[in-house]
């Protein structure tokens, strides 16, 4: 089966369709280290039982709550109907919000397959299964590899886009996150893929069939005005299946789906209290 993404969500790839070449995953590697603008931030790969993770961290304080930031899907599509054999984005959004952060206990965590070459990854990795009960696993046992590491007693999740699908999925499962934040983050995606028309995500999990295992946990979610991939409708959907709606809250700033989100982040952290 062929699965169909829309024509919005394809129009950020059109960008790449008339280019002569896509950098190589090793070129997008270089580009991610490129972002770093901290001497402190060290790339780490994680082992877990079924995917190797590429993480960026800098632990130079002893951790309480380590913060954790979770890339979007990336290049998973050349066009509407051609899936990319690379999924490593071209622009980590969520390398960028990491290094607005302040934190001396950070680390950032790119998606399955993105960056590192392994036997074990198909195409439904970054398409219907990006959210599959194998993938969150393995990102739960990432988590528990950076506790034991680190020492650390819990978690601030932040998930772009996909991303944010996933930090709000591992937050329903852990009893160590204190505060979930998204950014752009695909937090229904039955309601996604209803708006967008396209192929439902058969092999994943929906973050909104969960929140009676969120409605304790404090979440701040982040909205574009300007996103027509992920507009502020995919958030309300999630939102009403809450009964209880008190620790949820959300920021709409003028962004879109890729753009702007650095200034607006670094306001967030300045304006809400995370500590």
């Amino acid at each position: 089966m062929i699965l169909r993404v829309s024509v919005g969500i394809a129009s950020i790839f059109a960008l790449f369709i008339g280019c002569s070449k896509i950098p190589t995953t090793q070129e997008r590697v270089l580009t991610a280290l490129s972002f770093l603008s901290d001497k402190n931030i060290v790339q780490k790969n994680i082992q877990t039982s079924s995917f190797t993770f590429f993480t960026l961290t800098k632990i130079t304080d002893t951790c309480k709550d380590m913060k954790v930031y979770i890339e979007g899907d990336g290049l998973a599509w050349i066009t509407r109907r051609k899936i990319s054999d690379d999924p490593t984005p071209l622009n980590p959004l969520a390398i960028s919000l990491m290094n607005i952060d302040k934190s001396n206990c950070k680390v950032y965590i790119a998606r399955p397959c993105q960056y590192i070459k392994q036997e074990c990854c198909e195409k439904k990795y970054w398409t219907s299964d990006r959210f599959s009960t194998k993938i969150i696993q393995s990102f739960n046992e990432a988590l528990d590899n950076l506790k034991v590491n680190h020492k650390n007693t819990s978690f601030t999740l932040v998930g772009y886009s996909g991303g944010g699908a996933v930090a709000t999925l591992l937050s329903a499962k852990r009893k160590d996150v204190t505060k979930l934040i998204t950014v752009a983050g695909n937090i229904d995606t039955d309601a996604w893929v209803k708006l967008h028309h396209i192929s439902a995500l058969s092999g994943s999990l929906n973050p909104a069939n969960y929140t009676d295992k969120l409605d304790k946990t404090p979440q701040y979610h982040l909205i574009g005005k300007r996103d027509k991939i992920m507009p502020q409708d995919i958030f309300l959907s999630y939102k009403n299946r809450f009964k209880r709606k008190e620790n949820i809250h959300d920021r709409l700033y003028d962004a879109s789906h890729t753009k702007n989100w650095r200034k607006h982040y670094k306001h967030f952290l300045e304006t809400i209290k995370l500590d």
